[in-house]
């Protein structure tokens, strides 16, 4: 587009009166990263309180590829909002300000501009409508303008003036209501409206609460605390259960529920010039307060640093045109008086985005076999060779543009216009080959073809002639180079066109008598039938080149599949751990400041966590196996080949699904074994380890009791003495007991604990033998169907391969037989027409007659 100087269009709006159409005035300067906006534009329009998107600011965020950082502003009409996000674009003019008691931004209004420290991503900066606005009839409207801005942005800043005090807290019931106004999944019972709310913390974006023109010394019973604190302790929740302290709460409960990451920034006047302040827009950076730079400069820093790209949940980044889709989804729920569903939208956006990610990879992959394959290729594997490294990167490309593909619909759709497209190529080279060897043999046998149309081979001798100009045009054909894969088709056509030809040649060649013409036609037969031989054995060996790269083309399909799915796996699992910490952490909050019934309130939810993240985390082989069958059922079709073919294919990728899964089985079933085998030598050394130790404690009370003995004696004490031989003799029975059996004193160790746990413990030996019976009898079972699956589909395999070489056997025999009785038979009677003389005698053939004839009568090997 053309680039228009600004300053130039202001200053001749301004001259005809025409201001308003500066600020609506969009130039847009394209560069390779996509758009960036050099003045804001009207995402969402809000006409007579009814919301409408535009589609010129759709327009641009459509040339948007690239991932989008969305930082929106909401709060109270005229607090200063559009000259803070002016500030973050780095320009004092842009975002419409005023000075007078009238609002003026009205519905969402968009900025996009370059990252200034993110390369390849795009900064959307979203300045909403004031809050609260007197003129409005109607408060929902303020209602759904907030949703949109919580919906869209991943940093969302609440601008406030003066502090963070009971009545700013009550002017941010906005947030209360999200609960109302959003859904993650399309649920209207309570229980799902319980079950969205725990699950906004995946969706909502970073919590920004700016404090404007803030007065006050930050600090709490002397001491200095920092802008972060003074939040974290404005959101403490006050004791008491009347209705007015829980309405006081709300506020706070539903910022600490829904907003794990939080922060804050307070503000200085920009400047104590009252006069200033009205056209704070125009005033020069350095005339700014001092303090009000530094902290506006530390807010810009914190959101170019730690402002993270819009995401949708599991990892699905939101790109500008991505965005576009969400503000049209969502815009039109409201318009329907729907409550806008985040499932709704990710489904529209994924039906939109995959679909584009068919066409991209699908036109990726036409280019590429465009501009890497010069037609026609001298093999058929060249081909093939090409389309595979084409096929691999337009897969990659359809996973990285492709999500929530659930049911692998589009991956299908994929499949199938590329073998449509292979097909089309396999085609094109077939004809470009028989073009280009078409136009060689009419050149090479044009001589051939007048000398035949002369009658120059009507002469005795002339079959012998007529030979030798067609071998030698068959020679000459086989020399050109880069004929294709029809070269073999057009000679063997070219042959079978000569074929009566050379018929009527031999048999009108006087000089040949008709034994040596029936031997002649019948050498011509065999040869025809040995080039047909040989055709059929190359079409073959194509169809299994063919077979082969489908099978290439599988795995190719599923190793990525598999790997996207393990990212997207991984993803979810990590959202999962983060919304649980989430949730315990403010149960804990809760619990430490006294509010033990809303901390008790939140076990079912924190529960209910736990047992998702448990059930995706316990069996991952499961899992794959899961999506791999299904990929694999619908993989394997709408492959165009015979139905023999088909079932062959079948059976050969089930084999390799059987092997794919008993490898992975043996695998973990090792790891397990592995580990067991661990934990049970750790727990072997370590019950080692403490027999010793009693073992030594023993005999340390064994030693003493013996020297109290001795010196009990020593001293005259021999009644006492005495006394402590029962005594003594006890304990040398009890050490000399647990010396002799390690199974008894491992059994007494486990029964002490069990005692004082108050639980039934077993003993090493118990448990490693009850464990390995389980694990065995698994094993045995697992492999015993895998066994039995891989034994019925051996059979089958077996029995229509066996079956497909009877066949062919027999129709070999068979064909062979006939050619030897035609032979035969046709041997017989020229021999006798032509051999036999008047006295009934046989004249004498010359040596190579007989060879000939040998060699004749002798079936040959086809």
């Amino acid at each position: 587009m053309v680039v228009v100087v600004v300053e130039e269009i202001v200053v001749m709006m301004v001259i005809t009166g025409l201001v308003e159409v500066v600020m609506v005035m969009v130039v847009v300067v394209t560069m390779a990263s996509g758009p960036t906006m050099r003045m804001p534009i009207c995402l969402v329009e809000n006409q007579e309180e009814q919301l409408s998107v535009n589609q010129k600011a759709l327009q641009i965020l459509e040339n948007i590829s690239q991932p989008v950082v969305v930082v929106a502003i909401a709060g109270l009409y005229r607090t200063g909002k559009s000259y803070l996000m002016n500030r973050l674009a780095g320009k004092n003019h842009g975002f419409q300000l005023g000075s007078s008691v009238r609002c003026k931004t009205r519905g969402i209004w968009m900025w996009c501009v370059s990252h200034p420290l993110k390369p390849n991503h795009t900064l959307v900066l979203l300045d909403t409508e004031g809050l609260g606005d007197m003129e409005k009839g109607d408060s929902r409207n303020d209602s759904w303008i907030f949703a949109l801005t919580v919906l869209l942005s991943s940093i969302l800043i609440y601008n406030s003036m003066g502090t963070i005090n009971h009545l700013a807290l009550e002017q941010l019931h906005f947030i209360t209501e999200l609960t109302e106004l959003i859904r993650i999944k399309s649920s209207s019972s309570s229980d799902g409206i319980l079950e969205d709310s725990a699950k906004f913390v995946s969706f909502f974006p970073d919590f920004i609460w700016a404090v404007r023109d803030f007065m006050l010394e930050m600090k709490i019973n002397d001491t200095p605390i920092s802008d972060d604190e003074y939040l974290e302790d404005a959101l403490k929740l006050i004791p008491g259960t009347n209705r007015q302290i829980q309405n006081s709460n709300m506020p706070r409960e539903c910022i600490r529920l829904f907003f794990p990451k939080r922060k804050c920034f307070v503000f200085d006047r920009p400047t104590s010039d009252r006069k200033m302040l009205f056209h704070i827009d125009n005033v020069p950076e350095e005339e700014l307060d001092s303090n009000f730079r530094m902290q506006s400069k530390n807010f810009c820093s914190y959101i170019f640093t730690y402002g993270k790209p819009k995401t949708l949940g599991e990892g699905i980044i939101v790109t500008g045109n991505r965005l576009g889709t969400l503000v049209v989804t969502y815009v039109n729920a409201i318009r329907r008086g729907m409550v806008p569903c985040l499932e709704n939208a990710v489904i529209t956006l994924a039906q939109s985005e995959n679909s584009a990610a068919v066409q991209k990879a699908a036109d990726h992959y036409g280019k590429q076999m465009v501009q890497r394959v010069s037609l026609p290729t001298d093999t058929l594997q060249e081909l093939l060779d090409v389309h595979a490294a084409c096929e691999r990167e337009a897969v990659a490309i359809f996973m990285e543009h492709s999500f929530k593909d659930d049911k692998w619909e589009f991956q299908q759709k994929l499949m199938e216009a590329i073998e449509k497209k292979k097909e089309e190529f396999l085609l094109q080279n077939e004809e470009a080959s028989v073009k280009y060897c078409q136009a060689i043999l009419d050149k090479l046998s044009k001589a051939l073809m007048e000398n035949i149309s002369a009658g120059i081979y009507s002469v005795p001798g002339g079959h012998e002639l007529y030979k030798e100009a067609k071998n030698k045009i068959e020679w000459n054909y086989n020399l050109v180079l880069g004929k294709g894969v029809k070269a073999n088709d057009i000679l063997q056509h070219f042959q079978q066109s000569q074929v009566a030809i050379e018929e009527s040649i031999l048999q009108g060649d006087r000089a040949l008598t008709s034994g040596h013409k029936a031997l002649a036609a019948e050498q011509l037969k065999k040869e025809a039938a040995e080039k047909e031989q040989q055709m059929l054995r190359q079409k073959q060996q194509e169809q299994l080149q063919k077979m082969e790269v489908q099978e290439r083309s599988f795995k190719e399909h599923m190793a990525q599949l598999r790997e996207k799915v393990k990212r997207e796996r991984e993803n979810l699992l990590k959202e999962q751990e983060r919304i649980l910490e989430h949730k315990l952490k403010v149960q804990q909050e809760l619990l430490n400041e006294g509010f033990k019934k809303n901390s008790e309130k939140m076990c079912t939810e924190i529960l209910k966590l736990r047992k998702e993240n448990k059930a995706n985390k316990k069996d991952e082989y499961s899992f794959g196996s899961r999506i791999f069958n299904k990929v694999g059922s619908f993989l394997s079709v709408d492959v165009p080949s015979p139905a023999e073919q088909d079932k062959k294919e079948a059976d050969i990728k089930k084999q390799e699904l059987l092997r794919q899964i008993q490898t992975e089985l043996q695998q973990k079933l090792q790891v397990q074994e592995r580990h067991f085998k661990e934990h049970l030598a750790q727990l072997k050394k370590e019950m080692e380890k403490e027999r010793e130790n009693f073992l030594k404690e023993q005999e340390r009370i064994l030693e003493h009791k013996l020297k109290v003995q001795q010196e009990l004696l020593n001293e005259g004490f021999k009644n006492k003495s005495e006394k402590m031989c029962t005594e003594i003799l006890k304990l040398r029975k009890e050490f000399t007991a647990n010396k002799k059996d390690e199974r008894t004193f491992t059994s007494w160790l486990f029964d002490v604990i069990s005692s004082v746990l108050g639980i039934e413990m077993p003993s090493p030996a118990e448990q490693a033998k009850k464990e390995l019976t389980g694990k065995e009898w698994e094993l045995r079972q697992i492999q015993k169907e895998l066994q039995q699956m891989k034994e019925v589909e051996e059979r089958r395999f077996q029995e229509n391969l066996a079956q497909l070489k009877e066949e062919m056997q027999r129709e070999r025999e068979k064909h062979l037989r006939e050619q030897e009785r035609m032979l035969e038979q046709k041997l017989k009677v020229s021999l006798h027409r032509a051999w036999v003389v008047p006295d009934g005698q046989f004249p004498r053939s010359s040596e190579g007659e007989e060879k000939s004839l040998t060699k004749t009568i002798i079936p040959g090997d086809t």
